[in-house]
């Protein structure tokens, strides 16, 4: 166990962890990056990004990871494998029990540790996300001018999927293991009211076909009039099976903040665990968290916009706030001890 106690560690080394990592180490606090059992998280799941700013041609979700990095390491960013398994965030340092066996310490702590999408275990899944299945409309929607393409999904994140997928494809279905939508009736009545949106009821997506070269061709749909076919198909209940041409499948299923490792700690999350981020003085946004010294930046905390320009600013604003929280508890282990 090392006995050293650093300034900063930033947990996580997506978007927001790598920003995060450059504003801090160009502030000389030589922050330790924790890059997780994702190295890059999510956007390295991405092929082509084609929104964020000042790569009006595109970039690889890979390579703008990379050059995070590279950025990053160049002002003296240091990255380390390993995952927060436990936090002691009620003393001083923070003590960090790591995936890798090793107890770390830091005077503050920012939490990038991003939000994991859940998938619905359809065949090819794997093979095939990035490569025309997706989980963000926002972020792969336009690459799917005149397609056909699927939502899976039943709750307002599939209504604002399908309706934004509207904008770019011929046709959007959204596929539903139930007669009900978990929506909010406004949003189900957007969705239901627009005509290039369709719904399957009682179905859901047993296998994605296609190649990494092709992309998404098509998909195998079960359905059955009572709602959850894939369970009943796997009790022996007959099914019925069917392939669709498509050109894109979209997962709207929900995400799952990283955060578990804060579930013992004073660190306020909402009954999601997403982190809630506190406001200063005057009610303005900060990074800043329930326990002084924690920031939270990008997905951890953001469970509306999921964006990785908006991960990048909010990687920003927790490195200044814990430039400034550093300088205070600074200034304090600086200040002369008065006799009493």
């Amino acid at each position: 166990m090392s006995t050293d106690v650093h300034d900063l560690v930033i947990a996580g080394s997506g978007i927001a962890g790598l920003s995060a990592a450059v504003y801090a180490a160009r502030a000389d606090l030589d922050p330790l990056v924790l890059e997780g059992d994702e190295p890059g998280g999510q956007l390295t799941l991405t092929t082509d990004v084609e929104n964020y700013l000042g790569f009006p041609d595109g970039v690889g979700g890979m390579e703008l990871v990379q050059r995070g990095k590279e950025q990053a390491e160049q002002f003296g960013a240091q990255f380390e494998h390993g995952r927060i398994e436990d936090a002691a965030l009620d003393g001083r340092p923070f003590e960090l029990s790591l995936s890798t066996g090793d107890t770390i310490h830091t005077r503050a702590l920012i939490v990038a540790t991003g939000a994991s999408a859940r998938w619905v275990g359809a065949e090819n899944e794997d093979e095939l996300m990035g490569y025309g299945l997706s989980t963000c409309a926002t972020c792969d929607g336009a690459f799917h001018r005149g397609d056909d393409v699927l939502v899976i999904g039943g709750g307002d994140s599939a209504m604002e999927e399908a309706l934004f997928l509207a904008k770019f494809a011929d046709s959007v279905t959204v596929v539903h293991r139930r007669e009900e939508l978990r929506a909010s009736e406004i949003m189900a009545d957007r969705a239901r009211d627009h005509d290039d949106v369709q719904f399957r009821w009682n179905t859901e997506l047993e296998a994605i076909h296609g190649s990494q070269e092709k992309g998404v061709t098509g998909a195998t749909l079960v359905s059955h009039p009572d709602g959850y076919p894939t369970e009943k198909a796997e009790s022996g209940v007959d099914v019925e099976r069917e392939t669709v041409d498509v050109g894109g499948v979209f997962y709207a299923v929900g995400h799952t903040p990283n955060t578990r490792f804060l579930d013992e700690t004073a660190v306020e999350r909402d009954e999601s665990g997403y982190i809630f981020t506190q406001a200063d003085d005057v009610g303005r946004l900060t990074a800043r968290t329930s326990v002084d010294g924690v920031f939270a930046a990008g997905d951890v905390a953001d469970p509306r916009y999921r964006q990785a320009i908006t991960s990048a600013g909010t990687g920003s604003m927790a490195a200044l706030d814990a430039e400034e929280f550093l300088d205070t508890v600074h200034e304090a282990d600086e200040r002369p001890t008065v006799p009493a």
